[in-house]
């Protein structure tokens, strides 16, 4: 009873954050509310103070704003317009930033690219962006300079190279940008009161795990209104945090979850070009680091991490991301005493967001936008219906489908390709005309306790990822979390296979491990007890090192288009659970066979 007192006390004193974010209105499409403007003003009152720090370099808010309006004054002279499309292609350094907030005074629209991609994907990336120029870092001249004669910008004077440990590289094939920069021109630019919040500002590109990767449309809007309400009541920023992002700028979560967030509430940041457990702490403590914006598996390396000096009295206190799952968050919170979690929830393209608002544990928390979860069918990959046709609402705790309904207040932008975009909607879901945005995901309900009567969510698995196995769907984060528990399992990725002769998708697993010292007994011991028979792995992994893409999601494609098959799995050893077995045993070639054809009982 005390703790249920103590949780409604604690949730009331929640309210003075809430009550802002409630009563925020979303700026006007004709408003001038844009990054950049943001950011003007921002420098007005913060103007010394220390804004972006990168290895050895501190940048303030005014020499930031300087140098863009410097680069901008350039662009444009150059011939880049409002409504422009430019290239963005770099890792994450103070250059990118500059070039980042160049563009949007300007009004011109960054295509945000994804710097891990290399030949087709990074042409197609290119070529339908439809960019009239091409901002580039020198650390990834090789990628592009492999693909210059297929991309559709072709003039040197439209490829501006941007140095970075050596100013004296630039290619023959490129222009370096310093050339023709007018120190002069460091004043704002007057063509940056045109920039409307209606207009676009950057694409940024959905991960690629499935197909090719598509240009989601991010107008000024959303990135001020979703920034604002991040510092607010996400992260409660002020001027006197500073955040450590290490998450690639080209993606939503490191560029508006992190820098906009700063941004809006006059912080510092702690870039980084890449993730690093063994420094992390060290850094978070030389600079500082009040904030951390992070991803699922970033504090799931953490965890791994033997305990150090530097985790101990940490000066992170909250933070703000999505893909903590359930497992991980306690452990992760205790160990290195992190205040609050602000889990959110919400694709680049979507037209809402969750937000943990109430630092509950182990939610995605809760949302304005109008959301229903219907029943679906895994092994059809379509929505189920009724006898009347009707699609069937969830209305327990049981995971289903989410949609959210796309209307004034919660704007679906969707992406460049008109064709893409229509097939994220579904119509006529409750009534007659009505619109709602397909998530993809699956999601439940959960009861969390006192919740100033809103509605929490718990994300469960991606509707590609969860198979169906002897008549039951299996969620692979569900199995992953309870895998990953065991002890001798460093991280687990969790998906289904085919096998001849059986109906659905048999489980198999990938993971590290020290497998001279694996034992199988008492890992075959704790998949039986755990987990129900119809979602133990039937077949597991041991891979050397599990694939991420560039925003450090698990890859499974490749993973299930290997499956078991011995002769393409890459040296990999394969384990089975064969039927009426009660341990793990390697699968050898004889075995194999029996599989390919059919008689393995499964």
């Amino acid at each position: 009873m005390f703790k249920k007192i103590r949780e409604f006390f604690r949730v009331i004193g929640e309210l003075k954050y809430i009550i802002p974010l409630l009563r925020y209105k979303w700026p006007e499409l004709d408003s001038n509310a844009s990054l950049a403007h943001s950011f003007q003003e921002t420098v007005q009152k913060y103007s010394g103070k220390d804004f972006l720090y990168f290895e050895d370099e501190v940048w303030t808010y005014a020499q930031t704003n300087e140098a863009a309006n410097i680069l901008a004054n350039k662009l444009s002279q150059e011939g880049i317009e409002h409504g422009d499309k430019v290239v963005l292609f770099m890792e994450n350094r103070p250059h990118f930033v500059i070039s980042l907030l160049a563009l949007n005074k300007l009004g011109a629209i960054g295509a945000l690219i994804n710097t891990s991609l290399t030949g087709k994907p990074l042409v197609h990336c290119i070529n339908t962006s439809d960019s009239k120029k091409c901002i580039f870092g020198d650390e990834l001249s090789n990628s592009l300079e492999n693909v210059l004669s297929e991309i559709n910008i072709t003039k040197s004077s439209d490829l501006l190279w941007v140095e970075d440990s050596d100013p004296n590289s630039c290619p023959e094939w490129a222009s370096n940008i310093k050339d023709n920069l007018d120190q002069s021109k460091s004043l704002n630019l007057e063509e940056t009161n045109s920039v409307l919040a209606g207009d676009t500002a950057f694409y940024i590109y959905t991960s690629g795990t499935t197909g090719v990767p598509k240009a989601a449309l991010f107008p000024n809007v959303k990135i001020v209104a979703g920034s604002t309400n991040i510092t607010i009541a996400g992260y409660r920023l002020t001027s006197d945090d500073c955040m450590y992002n290490c998450l690639p700028l080209y993606h939503s979560t490191g560029l508006i979850l992190g820098l906009c967030a700063c941004i809006q509430a006059g912080a510092s940041t702690f870039i980084k070009r890449k993730f690093s457990a063994s420094s992390f702490w060290r850094e978070a403590k030389k600079f500082n680091t009040t904030a951390f914006v992070y991803v699922g598996e970033l504090c799931r390396y953490l965890s791994f991490q033997e305990p150090c000096d530097d985790e101990v009295n940490n000066p992170i206190s909250k933070m703000v991301g999505n893909g903590l799952r359930p497992d991980l968050w306690d452990t992760f919170r205790n160990r290195f005493d992190v205040e609050r979690i602000c889990e959110i929830y919400g694709a680049s393209e979507a037209n809402g967001m969750f937000m943990n608002l109430l630092n509950k544990d182990e939610t995605i928390g809760m949302t304005n936008t109008e959301i229903k979860l219907f029943a679906y069918d895994i092994a059809d990959d379509k929505l189920k219906v009724d006898e009347k046709g009707k699609y069937i609402e969830i209305k327990d705790h049981s995971p289903g489908l989410a949609l959210m309904k796309i209307g004034p207040n919660a704007i679906y932008n969707g992406y460049t390709d008109a064709q893409a975009s229509e097939k994220k909607i579904i119509r006529d879901v409750i009534e007659d005309g009505d619109r709602w945005f397909n998530t993809g995901d699956l999601l439940k309900t959960m009861d969390v306790g006192f919740a100033l009567g809103r509605q929490h969510y718990q994300f469960v698995d991606r509707v590609g990822d969860t198979f169906r196995w002897k008549s039951e769907n299996v969620s692979t984060n569900e199995v992953a979390e309870i895998l990953n528990a065991f002890d001798q399992v460093n991280m687990a990725n969790v998906f289904g296979v085919k096998v001849p002769q059986s109906e659905g998708r048999a489980g198999m697993v990938a993971f590290n491990c020290n497998l001279n010292n694996f034992d199988w007994n008492k890992f075959s011991i704790f998949v039986s007890e755990k987990l129900p028979n119809y979602a133990q792995p039937v077949f597991v992994r041991i891979i050397e090192e599990l694939e991420t893409t560039g925003t450090f999601k698990l890859k499974k494609n490749d993973l299930r288009e290997e499956a078991y098959h011995l002769d393409k799995v890459k040296g990999d050893q394969i384990f089975v659970k064969k039927p009426g077995e009660s341990t793990y045993s390697l699968l050898d070639d004889s075995y194999y066979d029996v599989i390919q054809e059919g008689q393995a009982g499964f």
